[in-house]
């Protein structure tokens, strides 16, 4: 049995009912849907690999029509189910999901009220409705998680943002910086400091902290790296253990790759990751995906320009207490 219960990042579909400015899924229609009865096989099989933890992405996952029907298949197979939403449809869609058994959600919410949110996500209303879901899912005993996008445009929201997720009850937080097919600048790093630092130096009995290392990393070699070069903080020297622990699966392509953060689209260079299907059938830890893990476990401290404040603070809490809190990823 593996040793940390592991986490199963599932893209259901690429449909989107967003237009976020730094998305490749805004407005999407794209059909794909992945099907109940790939669940149904997946799963005995994920169980068999140690999954405990079962998070569905997209797109937007409340847009297929059959996701209370895989949740509550996942959660009937013994998992901890979660979902990541721009919460445009959870106020509607919470009390099904709930019923359905699921134990997290992670709503997406990158300003401090509707003026701004709205704004850089191009979708009117989605922050209060993001915020309303919130608010009924954690009423029905789900986890309430928020993932917030942090950039030159809002990071001075950060600490009005902190106050508005205490008051809501909200529990867990992640700030990960903004990423783009370019560099990304700040006229004053001490100034994203002075008003970021204090963000995650609050206390934890009065503010909701976030979760993870600070988006613009807690070392002086970090936030070099970040500030001069774009390269957001990574899991520390010598090894990345979020590969021990993660199988993220691209349903359209048919790929698995030993981390969410990993390119999770066929490229130029041809298709990351392991194929998820041997001779029509869906296998999780293949000798294929364990090579692609491995490469990754001990280049990706060196190699990695897009690892998520999360992912980097999972690996050093593995690396530093041989453990990680439940929901830490």
């Amino acid at each position: 049995m593996h040793e940390r219960a592991r986490y199963l990042f599932i893209r259901i579909l690429e449909a989107c009912n967003a237009d976020c400015f730094m998305c490749e899924f805004a407005l999407s229609r794209d059909a794909f849907r992945f099907s109940v009865e790939d669940f149904a096989d997946l799963l005995p099989k994920a169980w068999e690999a140690g999954v405990g933890y079962v998070r569905f992405t997209g797109g937007e996952p409340l847009m297929h029509q059959e996701v209370v029907e895989l949740v509550r298949a996942g959660a009937a197979a013994g998992m901890k189910m979660s979902l990541i939403t721009n919460g445009a449809m959870l106020p509607k869609m919470a009390e099904r999901l709930a019923g359905a058994g699921l134990a997290q959600v992670i709503v997406s919410l990158d300003g401090a009220s509707g003026a701004t949110h709205d704004v850089y996500r191009r979708s009117p209303g989605m922050f209060d409705r993001g915020l309303r879901g919130l608010r009924i899912a954690a009423g029905l005993g789900v986890l309430p998680r928020v993932n917030t996008v942090v950039g030159p445009h809002n990071y001075t929201e950060m600490p009005r943002l902190q106050e508005v997720l205490t008051e809501a009850g909200v529990r867990q937080w992640e700030l990960s910086a903004l990423k783009l097919d370019r560099s990304i600048t700040y006229p004053d790093p001490g100034h994203v400091r002075a008003v970021c630092d204090a963000v995650y130096d609050a206390d934890p009995g009065k503010l909701l902290v976030p979760m993870g290392k600070r988006f613009y990393g807690d070392t002086p070699e970090e936030q070099e790296r970040y500030f001069v070069h774009s390269m957001t903080p990574r899991a520390s020297r010598p090894l990345c253990h979020v590969v021990d622990d993660v199988i993220y699966v691209d349903g359209k392509y048919g790929r698995m790759y030993a981390c969410s953060c990993l390119p999770h689209r066929e490229g130029d260079g041809g298709p990351g990751g392991a194929p998820l299907r041997e001779g029509g059938t869906i296998r999780l830890d293949t000798p294929a995906f364990r090579e692609h893990a491995v490469l990754f476990r001990e280049r990706g401290p060196e190699m990695c320009s897009g690892c998520s404040t999360t992912a980097a603070g999972y690996s050093d809490d593995v690396a530093r207490l041989g453990s990680a809190a439940p929901w830490q990823y």
